[in-house]
């Protein structure tokens, strides 16, 4: 394991966001549709290994592939430095990493190693190649923006993603929610602790602005998507929330207004109207209702780990 203090820049590679997310799926077809019918992506490619489809540029945001049901079956990630260096220095910390070629479309040079506690692979890439795929529809979102999973050993995944992967710290919820960033949105990736759950705990699109996250829930509702919890304002990243259950029963949020640090030297999030103190810096939140939603209802599940 790295030496390297928990929070510090000096990690053995950088990730500077997040690429993608691979569900397995039984139906694929099904799941093909809610993402290209419902949620207005861009289906790029469709082989024997699954599915790719994107909401912007890089060639895929989301892999569908046969089995399952299973969210969070793969994470990707692009890094700053070169792959060369990357294998290296993760090989020096002491892990173990393999150099693949054959992960899919879009991804043709690819290292691949296993998160701790839950063995799911983590793909660190440069970057995609590019989707071809023009403009926004009014519909679609912008990007894949987190994604949120269980761990059973939360203060070793903090240390493995702040040391090895270069995160930041940017809040936590009492001593079992942390949300960690590997740019200027306050988070990329967060994790609860938890022996009674594993696996995914959501995945989030960002929408441009409260209109659009609103013209989505709409269109969500014509196909009879409902919500189960929102619209909120969540405390930690301020962002507005809603929260649907995908064909699977994944759990996804559809998101706008997320905190910004564009100034990690100044080490607070750019001033919004709805923050509790100016300026507002990252910190650990009490465990009570205006935590979870400062506007007022609350999913018990998201305090039930």
């Amino acid at each position: 394991m790295s030496a390297t203090a928990p929070g510090s820049v000096e990690s053995a590679v950088r990730v500077s966001k997040l690429g993608y997310l691979g569900f397995e799926t039984p139906d694929l077809d099904r799941m093909i549709e809610y993402y290209t019918k419902v949620l207005d992506f861009e289906l790029v490619d469709r082989s024997a290994r699954g599915a790719f489809l994107t909401t912007g540029f890089d060639h895929h945001c989301v892999v569908l592939t046969t089995g399952g049901p299973r969210a969070r079956a793969t994470v990707g990630y692009e890094i700053f430095e070169p792959l060369d260096d990357a294998q290296r220095r993760l090989r020096e910390a002491g892990y173990e990493v393999e150099r693949r070629s054959d992960i899919g479309p879009g991804t043709p040079d690819v290292l691949v190693l296993a998160e701790p506690n839950t063995g799911i692979p983590l793909h660190l890439i440069t970057a995609q190649d590019p989707s071809g795929v023009e403009g926004y529809p009014p519909l679609r979102p912008t990007k894949l923006g987190h994604v949120a999973a269980f761990t059973p050993e939360l203060e070793s995944m903090q240390k493995f993603y702040q040391d090895l992967l270069g995160f930041r710290w940017s809040d936590t919820i009492g001593d079992f929610f942390v949300f960690l960033r590997c740019n200027a949105d306050h988070h990329a990736a967060n994790f609860m602790a938890s022996s009674k759950y594993e696996g995914m705990h959501h995945v989030a699109y960002e929408m441009r602005d409260p209109s659009h996250l609103i013209s989505m829930i709409d269109h969500l509702a014509k196909h009879d998507y409902r919500l189960h919890w929102g619209p909120g304002r969540h405390g930690p990243g301020h962002n507005l929330f809603t929260y649907h259950k995908d064909p699977d029963g994944n759990t996804v949020e559809l998101f706008t207004q997320l905190d910004v640090m564009h100034d990690d030297a100044k080490g607070y999030w750019e001033p919004r109207p709805w923050h509790e103190s100016f300026p507002l810096y990252p910190k650990t939140w009490e465990v009570d209702l205006a935590t979870v939603n400062i506007w007022g209802p609350i999913n018990e599940r998201e305090l039930d780990h």
